[in-house]
């Protein structure tokens, strides 16, 4: 509940951003056609002379508008008349345009940016009273309108109770009332020495010293004042000429809205809101009175609360009328999401009552939170909205909630009664066995008619028993539907008598055809997981067998031109794959040794027959004299023209001669070999050489070196030096640091170095070549 609040809070922030934006810029509209109707200029020349206005009287753009709008009607060069001597004596001021001092204009600004949100005096006086309390002590704020009579009617209020707002909403025509004295003078009255006021004024109050000073000041619009706005403070001392100047703007600003909406509204709902709250006060059910609340032209977004029972809280505990004037969604949140907010838009449309389904509802009563059933009725009444709620006993909510039940487990009780024969279902028992109701039910003794033929022997044995024995019984058994096949289950126990003999039965029917659907689908994905694991397994153990074959691996260190070569091979040890890691290691015919290392793209069958394909004609074409870039260039030829032609390997070929201990290599697009020397590692620097297999114009060049004795080499794939979330620089690096760790005794050099970088559960193969030039005077036979 607390989320979905947030949610809707958020939309309601935003829903108001947009609405005042569209009201701004409806009241800077209204203000531009006031001008253009005054001066007969241009909507652009208006605009202008708008904004030379508010820059001359240092107000904001949307102040000037308002005094525009509140000022329709005036006649021209109408100016402010000097205040006479007895003015001066009584402390009144005249209405000249103050001019704002630096945080007269902040403040004004603001104001005038909330008004464009206030729709009603009684809107006006709160907006007024929350934006003058903190800075010239108001406590209260009154909003009087003439009437034709001659007399005061209280329009707005805020910060002062109903009770006192009840005596004051009316006023007589009489002497000696300060608001009536400010309008008929048209000048302000600043009420500052209660002892002398109370003397001459009739005070507003109970007691009327609980506001010691007070100030009233007519708002005109037009060419006269027919409002007047009452400011009351608790604390004692005159208004300074600051407080003075910023109520005398205020006054002026809010004569556009008063102007823009009248000072007098009309009643909500078509009925006077306080005799409707207080009908609703005596009604004994939860309701509320909504006036539907809409975005110009646009669909109703929301209600507001006009009306509400004493017996009405929403979910923040409030109730009666604390929820008058807020926002019904603001009130009940998740009602947006259930069908009573629905059910509310079609009754107002369509005039015809929404009645709900029952529904549970967490609410909090006195502090206390608690979750009753209720079901909700809403009902046209003129423009608005009547919705009311009824909540359900304890019994309603038994019965609810064995429905629920049913409902959701789609299963339904029956009870046959043996000795009268009378026959009882719930509803859901028609609905499961697909049996119109009025068929009506069906005997016990009848039951096993309704199963498929071959299911109904062991069915009416059962039941038998069940009705001799008083033997209860759990059993599965299809029917056949207009939808097809239902797989139910009926569990049955009998009531036994005095004598032990069975006089009734109950029990329930459920529907276990989604359960068993799902059972079969789950048996039968079982059975084709096997099916392919083992399709999978018997392709990995032929590619693992072809593997060997093609890739023998030596039981020892292979001595080739003078070199000793250490050689590994480590596949994957998870998954059902083999891969395409490869290595050739041959003496050639003129002494030359030559040794490769390579790595096809994929896993399976397909790899392990490229791999054999590249292994096999690589060592081909240099026995027969091509050179290690002229091999590549071929090799990369004949993986495009081979049988997949989107695949790709990556190798390293190089060619030692023993005589000048030179190396000779290329390589197309694999990691570079390391060279140990004198106890220091390096990467050899790679000649250019693009992936065999990427493009039919490659570019491929070779490198030489010079081995030293003692000199350690290592070809190796990537599954040596890649890991997971991992960049092969930290792999290439981390392959450094192992090979020049401090030897240990025991395992040879590659078997330490495999041990240190290799984790379990890797996903690639592993192949590598260490190539040691033995140190002067070590013999390569040893």
């Amino acid at each position: 509940m607390a989320a979905l609040t947030r949610v809707v809070a958020r939309q309601r922030a935003e829903m108001d951003r947009l609405q005042d934006m569209a009201a701004t810029s409806a009241v800077l509209e209204r203000a531009k056609g006031a001008v253009m109707a005054q001066t007969g200029c241009s909507p652009e020349a208006a605009q202008v002379e708008l904004q030379r206005r508010a820059k001359q009287a240092r107000r904001t753009v949307l102040e000037e508008c308002w005094i525009t709008l509140g000022s329709l009607g005036a006649p021209a060069g109408t100016a402010a008349e000097p205040s006479s001597a007895e003015d001066t004596a009584r402390g009144d001021v005249p209405d000249a345009v103050p001019v704002p001092t630096e945080c007269d204009a902040v403040a004004l600004a603001r104001l005038g940016e909330a008004l464009v949100r206030v729709g009603s005096p009684r809107e006006l006086a709160r907006c007024l009273l929350d934006h003058l309390a903190a800075d010239t002590g108001a406590d209260a704020v009154l909003l009087f309108a003439r009437l034709p009579s001659g007399g005061l009617e209280l329009v707005g209020h805020a910060g002062v109770d109903e009770t006192l707002a009840g005596q004051w909403s009316r006023v007589p025509p009489l002497t000696g009332v300060a608001a009536l004295d400010a309008l008929t003078s048209g000048q302000a009255r600043w009420l500052e020495d209660f002892a002398q006021d109370r003397q001459r004024y009739l005070l507003i109050g109970s007691p009327p010293e609980r506001w010691p000073t007070r100030a009233w000041l007519p708002v005109v619009t037009g060419g006269s004042a027919d409002v007047v706005l009452g400011i009351l403070r608790r604390r004692e001392g005159p208004f300074t000429p600051e407080v003075r100047h910023r109520l005398l703007a205020v006054a002026r600003l809010c004569a556009g809205p008063l102007r823009m909406f009248g000072p007098r509204q009309q009643p909500a709902a078509g009925a006077d809101a306080d005799a409707v709250q207080t009908v609703f006060d005596r009604l004994p059910v939860a309701a509320v009175l909504l006036t539907p609340l809409c975005a110009g032209s646009g669909p109703v977004e929301d209600f507001r609360i006009e009306a509400a029972t004493a017996g009405t809280y929403d979910v923040a505990g409030r109730g009666g009328r604390e929820l008058v004037g807020l926002r019904f969604l603001e009130c009940w949140p998740d009602l947006a999401e259930v069908p009573l907010w629905q059910g509310c838009l079609t009754a107002l449309a369509s005039g015809e009552p929404y009645e709900s389904e029952p529904f549970a509802r967490q609410q909090v009563v006195a502090g206390v939170s608690e979750l009753a059933t209720y079901s909700a009725r809403a009902a046209r009444l003129g423009d608005g909205l009547v919705v009311s709620w009824i909540r359900h006993d304890p019994s309603d909510r038994q019965e609810q909630r064995l429905a629920d039940v049913q409902r959701l487990g789609n299963l339904g009780w029956a009870n046959w009664n043996l000795v009268t024969g009378e026959v009882n279902w719930s509803s859901q028992v028609f609905s499961i066995l697909d049996r119109d109701p009025a068929q009506g039910t069906v005997a016990l003794a009848r039951l096993p008619h309704l199963a498929l033929p071959e299911e109904k022997p062991g069915l009416a044995r059962v039941v038998g028993e069940l009705v001799r024995e008083g033997r209860p019984f759990d059993v599965p058994f299809r029917i056949v539907t207009r939808e097809g096949v239902r797989h139910l289950r009926v569990v049955a126990e009998a009531v036994l008598n005095v004598d032990g003999t069975p006089v009734e039965v109950h029990g329930f029917v459920q529907d276990l055809t989604a359960q068993r659907s799902a059972e079969l689908a789950l048996a039968a994905s079982e059975r084709a997981i096997l099916t392919q694991h083992g399709v999978l397994q018997a392709e990995r153990t032929v590619a693992a067998r072809l593997q060997d074959a093609l890739l023998p691996l030596p039981k020892k260190p292979v001595r080739l031109a003078g070199l000793r070569v250490d050689i590994a091979y480590l596949p994957a040890q998870s998954g059902l794959n083999v891969g395409g890691d490869w290595f050739s290691a041959i003496e050639l015919p003129d002494g030359d040794a030559l040794f490769v290392v390579g790595d096809v793209a994929g896993h399976g069958m397909d790899a392990v027959a490229s791999m054999a394909l590249l292994r096999f004609t690589a060592k081909g074409m240099i026995i027969t004299g091509s050179s290690l870039t002229g091999a590549l260039s071929r090799l990369n030829a004949l993986l495009l023209h081979s049988r997949d032609p989107h695949g790709s390997a990556t190798m390293v070929l190089a060619r030692y001669s023993p005589r000048e201990r030179r190396l000779v290599w290329a390589q197309a697009g694999h990691p570079p070999p390391l060279l140990l020397r004198d106890g220091e590692a390096r990467y050899l620097a790679r000649p250019l050489g693009m992936l065999l297999g990427a493009s039919d114009t490659p570019r491929y060049e070779e490198a030489e070196l010079r081995l030293q004795a003692g000199d350690r080499l290592v070809l190796y794939t990537d599954g040596l030096v890649e890991r997971p979330l991992e960049s092969i620089d930290r792999g290439l690096e981390r392959l450094g640091r192992a090979a020049t760790a401090p030897a240990a005794a025991g395992p040879s050099p590659l078997e330490r170095l495999l041990g240190a970088m290799l984790e379990p559960g890797r996903r690639d193969d592993v192949c590598v070549l260490d190539i040691q030039v033995p140190a002067d005077g070590d013999h390569a036979g040893k």
